[in-house]
């Protein structure tokens, strides 16, 4: 009995390392991580993060080291301690670690300042790209003499190409962050904010509001799309042109649907009459990958579930319940996987 019951205490113990190791590691990959930048701005923000953390494993080494140091030390080396000699050495150990204190904060001091300065460095001609943060989705407009393009919870991007962001609000404080690309910028109602990024690589980079917003401020989510120059320029091209017309009766009898409810009256579709400003530029949605910034796939089903009872994904949402049956609603949702 004794013998099964080590047995059992050994089997139990290997899954809390395991635990443990998981949580240290699991944040520093993916498509929102800052430990795996691809650009030059935020590869100069990880270098600045390693700096920190190696100084500040340091410091908690050294301080651990004195804690075991002064507890553990035999009893006759702390009497010791007690006698002038003894005193005279506490006193210049405490003023050598202050001093050594005050040398590396300021080491870390210039180190952050130089960061900051490369980072705030302007480049020639850029890629202008406007994004608004709404309560709970980010607006994204590309200025173009030969057309506008809009969309919402997707920035696409160029690679190898400086893109200067222009960050706004439409309400209250937001803060656009992609971790693999730059660090946050507020976003402030009534102002515009700069800054820059550049992606070296492709990829899908995923960004997050960075200040709390609102009740749904995890679920405000985007995606930067980096993607060779002549991918981009296909991109923005096709997303120019106004929304195709319906070529089938199903699509159609939808876009009688949308047109005909209160849909139009908070969204664009290029093309159509509808104008609405309120919610996203729905011109090109079926080209997007997710819905409701980052919370749904953008697939059928997950479409007429969001227009159905949009509170059931994201509390507090703007978008009201629709009232459609289920035939509209499933003639609308065939029209809009026609937005392409």
């Amino acid at each position: 009995m004794m013998a099964s019951a080590v047995i059992v205490r050994h089997r139990s113990w290997p899954p809390i390392p395991a635990f443990l190791l998981a949580m240290a590691v699991g944040g520093c990959d993916g498509i929102q991580s800052a430990l795996r930048p691809a650009g030059p701005q935020a590869a100069r923000i990880a270098a600045l993060w390693w700096v920190m953390l190696g100084v500040g494993a340091a410091v908690l080494a050294a301080v651990v080291a004195t804690m075991l140091w002064a507890v553990l030390r035999p009893a006759r080396s702390r009497a010791q301690g007690a006698r002038p000699d003894g005193e005279r050495w506490l006193l210049l150990a405490v003023g050598a670690a202050s001093g050594l204190t005050v040398v590396v904060l300021f080491g870390l001091l210039m180190v952050s300042a130089v960061t900051g300065r490369a980072l705030s460095i302007s480049v020639p001609d850029p890629l202008t790209i406007e994004v608004v943060g709404h309560q709970w989705w980010w607006e994204v407009r590309y200025p173009d003499p030969d057309g506008a393009v809009v969309s919402a919870n997707e920035v696409h991007v160029p690679v190898g190409y400086p893109v200067r962001l222009r960050l706004g609000s439409a309400d209250v404080i937001h803060s656009l962050w992609v971790p693999s690309l730059h660090g946050k910028t507020d976003q402030i109602p009534g102002h515009w904010n700069t800054t820059w990024l550049l992606a070296d690589r492709p990829g899908e980079f995923r960004g997050q509001c960075a200040e709390f917003c609102g009740i749904q401020h995890a679920h405000m989510a985007l995606t930067v799309s980096a993607e060779p120059p002549e991918t981009f320029a296909a991109w923005r091209q096709a997303q120019r042109a106004p929304a195709p017309a319906p070529t089938d009766p199903s699509s159609q009898r939808g876009m009688e649907v949308f047109l005909g409810s209160s849909c139009a009256g908070c969204h664009t579709i290029r093309g159509t009459p509808a104008l609405g400003r309120l919610g996203p530029d729905l011109t090109h949605l079926a080209s997007r990958r997710r819905i409701a910034a980052g919370v749904l796939p953008n697939d059928s089903d997950h479409l007429a579930a969001w227009i159905r009872d949009p509170e059931q994904w994201k509390p507090g949402t703007r978008m009201p319940a629709s009232r459609l049956g289920p035939e509209d609603l499933q003639a609308l949702v065939t029209y809009l996987a026609t937005l392409r």
